[in-house]
């Protein structure tokens, strides 16, 4: 569950999906021989420094290369197979937590049966490669499927400042303030509650807030007892943005902040 939260909080990245389905493409391609992972190597090498018989180290390192051997062969569909079942995961899809559970049974149950010595176990011969293929465009169709959603995050997060820009000055033309000052002014003077809505340009869900929520009917009749303030935050880094999301305990962008006023402080109620 920890794991699949993992995946789940980082599947958002469009670069983590990228790389996702790069490592796929690499994997899928050693499946028909076009890219060679090959760990022999390093077994050789080790097997050159074992004339210390009985060495820890000399035994513990063919060990990990066994292990690096066999990890070689699997490491693909069992890859796959988690990352596959934490996405479903994160989506809801509970069961998906036994899909590894169900890889390793079927991964074991072969063993019992070749060590009963049954002569209608197939053998090794050619139709081993047609199964080594039929993974291996099961796993580059996995890294199109990454691919894709990479690029589509991507495509999301995109945004034309103009768009936005265009947006802030409509509400601005219905009464909105531009200056945070200005409207902390005004609240006070007229005794009314402040919703401040920190912006920029490069933010497209401050652009999907403003042509949907804020548009909504509701919520501006919601609002006309409010003084309103759009308060740019470019570079959240630099002041005075930095200290006014960090007053605000805001996280990121949209944030919005009602204030009000108090006889020593000012109180705010955030969300991002």
């Amino acid at each position: 569950i920890l794991t699949a939260g993992t995946f789940g909080t980082i599947n958002s990245c469009p670069w983590f999906n990228l790389s996702i389905a790069g490592l796929f493409v690499v994997l899928g391609l050693a499946m028909f021989d076009v890219v060679s992972i090959d760990f022999s190597r390093l077994q050789s090498k080790l097997s050159r420094g074992g004339n210390e018989g009985g060495s820890f180290l000399v035994a513990f390192g063919m060990g990990a290369v066994a292990a690096l051997l066999a990890g070689a062969c699997v490491a693909p569909v069992v890859i796959q197979v988690i990352v596959f079942s934490s996405n479903l995961y994160n989506t809801g899809t509970a069961v998906a937590l036994v899909l590894p559970f169900f890889l390793g049974i079927g991964m074991a149950l072969p063993w019992p049966v070749a060590g009963a010595g049954l002569s209608f176990m197939p053998k090794p011969g050619p139709w081993m490669a047609h199964v080594k293929h039929a993974f291996g465009v099961f796993i580059l169709g996995t890294a199109i499927y990454y691919g894709y959603l990479g690029y589509g995050l991507i495509a999301q997060r995109w945004v034309d400042p103009a768009e936005v820009a265009n947006s802030v000055q409509e509400l601005l033309d219905e009464g909105w303030y531009a200056s945070l000052g200005q409207g902390l002014e005004a609240a006070q003077a007229e005794d009314k509650l402040v919703l401040v809505d920190m912006w920029a340009t490069w933010c497209k869900n401050c652009l999907t807030m403003d042509r949907t929520t804020l548009k909504d009917t509701s919520v501006q009749s919601g609002l006309e007892n409010y003084v309103k303030v759009k308060f740019q935050a470019e570079d959240l880094d630099a002041s005075p943005a930095k200290e006014v999301l960090q007053r605000l305990d805001g996280i990121g962008l949209p944030t919005y902040a009602i204030l009000r006023s108090r006889s020593s402080e000012r109180g705010a109620d955030t969300g991002s």
